[in-house]
């Protein structure tokens, strides 16, 4: 299986850790790499690594990553990469034709999330999203979350602003090409992001969830958040 990785952003509250948040070393190693490494101890055997802002450099280094660890990456240049991050998944439309993982650049989860995801067996045409339903697990940051409203194993809204949500989005998906079209819906529609096209999934009855179960995940999008990470990391909780 393939997993698609979005690294197209500015990472513009890390700033002060790097220029380009996924070469920022986490404990010595590029955010990134940590990234593809964990996903490919969970069975990933290719990577397409959308890129954006400062991509040449981005490109490069993992050129140089992918040619010393032999493992495949495709690149996808987003040029637009100050939309919504809906547009890089959707630049990846002509790369991706069977079921592929979704990971961000800047979330590290524990490896058997992915596994999870990748040994479910989702119905036709579907998406599914790991969520984590312990809202009171003290590593999410509630007031910046991706609030999920699920039942029955179905996301009825995805969204920041959700009041009665009852679990988060961990930025994993397990994804059919149906995702690319419930993204062109959205976008057309005027929402360029990944949860406008899960909300589009949703009314289609396509968008399903998976259970992480407790498994520990952290979305390094700020420096509380990554030093958060660095401790997990360092005590090998993470």
């Amino acid at each position: 299986m393939k997993c698609l990785i979005v690294a197209a952003g500015q990472g513009v509250r890390l700033r002060a850790k790097g220029e380009l948040k996924p070469l920022i070393p986490m404990l010595g190693v590029p955010l990134i790499e940590r990234v593809i490494g964990r996903a490919q101890s969970a069975g990933v055997d290719g990577f397409v690594v959308v890129s954006g802002y400062r991509g040449e450099e981005l490109r490069s280094e993992l050129d140089a990553f992918a040619a010393r660890e032999n493992i495949s990456i495709t690149h996808v240049v987003n040029e637009h990469w100050d939309h919504g991050n809906g547009v890089s998944v959707l630049a990846a439309k002509p790369y991706l034709n069977e079921p592929f993982l979704l990971a961000m650049c800047d979330h590290l989860v524990d490896p058997a999330i992915y596994r999870s995801l990748i040994d479910a067996s989702p119905e036709p045409d579907t998406v599914t999203l790991g969520v984590d339903f312990n809202l009171d697990c003290p590593f999410n940051d509630l007031d910046d979350v991706t609030r999920v409203k699920c039942a029955n194993g179905r996301i009825e809204r995805i969204g920041k602003v959700i009041r009665d949500f009852n679990a988060i989005d961990t930025g994993v998906f397990l994804c059919s090409p149906n995702m690319f079209a419930a993204l062109e819906e959205s976008q057309a529609q005027g929402d360029d992001t990944i949860s406008g096209a899960m909300n589009v999934l949703a009314r289609w009855g396509k968008a399903r969830v998976l259970d992480i179960q407790g498994r520990l995940w952290v979305d390094v999008d700020a420096p509380v958040a990554f030093k958060t990470a660095e401790d997990l990391l360092a005590t090998g909780r993470l």
